[in-house]
C-alpha cells in the first residue's frame, strides 16, 4: 500500500508532527512519502493507497483558509472511500476543528481510521510516533 502524509504548518509544529508520523512508519517497518500541501497537487494524493491529512487548528478552530482548505475540498471529491488519517496542532480550545473535520471528511465518504491532536505545548514525538504505526 502506498502512504501519504501531506501536511499545511505555519510554526513547525504540524510539520514535526508529519515527521514524527512518518518515523513512527518507519520504525515498525512500513514507508510512506512526505509532502508539504504546496509540494503535491489533489490528483496526485489521490492516487496514494492511504492519506495522512495535517493541519493545525486555525482562526475560530477551522482549517487553514488559504492552502489547506482548497486543497482538501478538491481531494475529498476525488478520494471517496479512500482511508485517511487526520492529524494537526492547537493552541486554544478543545480540538472542534478536528471534530467537524473528521464529520466532514466521513460525509464525504471518507473511510477516518484515527484522528490525532496534540498541543503545540507539548512534545508531539511519542503520540505521532504511535499514531504513525498503526498505519505501518
Amino acid at each position: 500500500m502506498k502512504t501519504a502524509i501531506i501536511y499545511w504548518s505555519q510554526t513547525g509544529n504540524t510539520q514535526a508532527m508529519a515527521e514524527n508520523i512518518l518515523a513512527g512508519i518507519r520504525k515498525e517497518g512500513g514507508e510512506a512519502d512526505i509532502f508539504a500541501v504546496s509540494e503535491i497537487s489533489p490528483a496526485e494524493a489521490a492516487a496514494y493507497d492511504v492519506l495522512l491529512l495535517g493541519c493545525p487548528a486555525m482562526g475560530a478552530e477551522e482549517l487553514e483558509s488559504e492552502e489547506f482548505e482548497p486543497f482538501y475540498t478538491e481531494l475529498e471529491a476525488l478520494v471517496p472511500g479512500k482511508k485517511v488519517g487526520l492529524f494537526g496542532s492547537y493552541d486554544w480550545g478543545d480540538g472542534e476543528w478536528m471534530r467537524l473535520w473528521q464529520e466532514r471528511a466521513e460525509g464525504a465518504g471518507l473511510h477516518v481510521e484515527d484522528t490525532l491532536i496534540v498541543n503545540m505545548n507539548d512534545d508531539p514525538a511519542e503520540p505521532c510516533m504511535a499514531f504513525g504505526k498503526q498505519f505501518a
